[in-house]
């Protein structure tokens, strides 16, 4: 299988930014992955890109320049960006380009999602019904979970409180004043056992990854990252989904997040354990608790000891979320996946400053997981 290194990776800031569009978020993105790249736009051969409210990812090329490529937009939940990128890859990978762009985007307004159930293939009284509410499910999948597996109330404050504390050595954050865990554990309580400020926002920016192939990155020099393994996938029957939350079937349900992650570690020809950092999606901080396990970062059950310990602090064994994770930076859904490689190529770079990982973090891991059951995940090495 061909080489693929991310050469350029371009942030917006993230969170409410009045007078700027979701378009222009997303070309903030592109100009500072460009520039990272050492490229510009006449140089990109194909693009794929997409945001969930915010327009047509393909329609960017009136600012950026009609040059005629193929721009393919993408639209996959919370799992966009990544997406993006697994399209963008294989264009690399099959040869129909040398360097590729993926962009993500979204601007939300204020509030909680408010999806329609018929575009979910559900019907209107499923929304009637109050289970197209977004924090419900989440509240419903981590209580089972923690009756299942021991974990205690505290262990979701304290995700919380490491969230928001690595926010606020990130520049581009939205969330940057640290919470303290009792702080996060009193406040209003949205879902059992969740309160407010263990849930992201629906909220504002932009990313943007360049890739290139073997020949390209070697012509390009600066400071490549190599893209070791890559995967994108939907969720089997019994799995115990956002929009889905029953389970059929018997036994443990599925995870579509443990099957994206161990094909994308199966690829790069390494497991769990080689990581020195990752990024997990943390739609609330029950999720980075599940997903710890789910990515094979432990057993089952044994995350509120590694919490506990400190293990995924940003000086810990495997520091998770070291930008704050969607909790501290807000959930632009388009851009999510993105803000994932963008944080882990400035770690294994050593440019992360007040946040940086250290040691010389080598291999890093990136998960997204959105509605209704769909992830990817990329193993990245130095």
């Amino acid at each position: 299988m061909s080489t693929v290194s991310i050469v350029g990776a371009g942030l917006s800031k993230f969170g409410r930014q009045p007078g700027k569009s979701g378009r222009q978020l997303a070309l903030d993105a592109i100009a500072s992955a460009l520039t990272d790249a050492g490229i510009a736009w006449t140089d990109v051969q194909v693009a794929f890109g997409g945001s969930d409210g915010s327009g047509l990812a393909d329609t960017l090329v009136s600012e950026l320049g009609l040059t005629g490529i193929p721009f393919t937009n993408v639209k996959n939940g919370c799992a966009t960006g990544g997406s993006a990128l697994v399209s963008a890859v294989n264009a690399i990978r099959s040869g129909a380009a040398d360097i590729a762009l993926a962009v993500g985007f979204d601007k939300h307004p204020r509030g909680a999602f408010d999806p329609a159930p018929e575009d979910w293939g559900l019907p209107v009284g499923y929304g009637e019904a109050g289970l197209m509410v977004t924090t419900q499910f989440f509240g419903i999948k981590i209580a089972r979970y923690m009756r299942e597996h021991a974990i205690s109330a505290p262990t979701l404050a304290a995700v919380a409180e490491k969230a928001y504390r690595n926010g606020s050595l990130n520049p581009n954050a939205w969330r940057r004043e640290p919470i303290s865990s009792e702080e996060i554990a009193a406040a209003d309580m949205v879902n059992d056992p969740l309160t407010r400020y263990m849930f992201c926002s629906p909220g504002e920016g932009g990313a943007a990854v360049v890739v290139a192939s073997e020949a390209a990155a070697r012509r390009l020099g600066g400071r490549p990252v190599q893209l070791r393994g890559i995967s994108a996938g939907t969720r089997r029957f019994g799995s115990f989904e956002v929009f889905g939350p029953s389970i059929q079937g018997r036994g443990t349900p599925p995870s579509v997040s443990t099957s994206t992650a161990a094909a994308a570690f199966e690829q790069a020809g390494l497991g769990p354990s080689d990581v020195d950092v990752a990024q997990l999606q943390d739609t609330e901080s029950g999720a980075e608790i599940m997903h710890m396990a789910e990515c094979g970062f432990c057993e089952h059950g044994e995350q509120e000891k590694l919490i506990v310990a400190g293990e995924t602090e940003i000086g810990g064994r495997i520091p998770i979320n070291t930008d704050g994770g969607c909790i501290a930076n807000g959930e632009p859904i388009g851009a999510s996946g993105l803000r994932q490689i963008h944080e882990i190529v400035t770690q294994l770079r050593g440019e992360a400053g007040a946040r940086q990982v250290p040691g010389h973090p080598r291999i890093g891991f990136t998960h997204v997981y959105g509605a209704p059951g769909i992830s990817a995940c990329t193993v990245l090495s130095v």
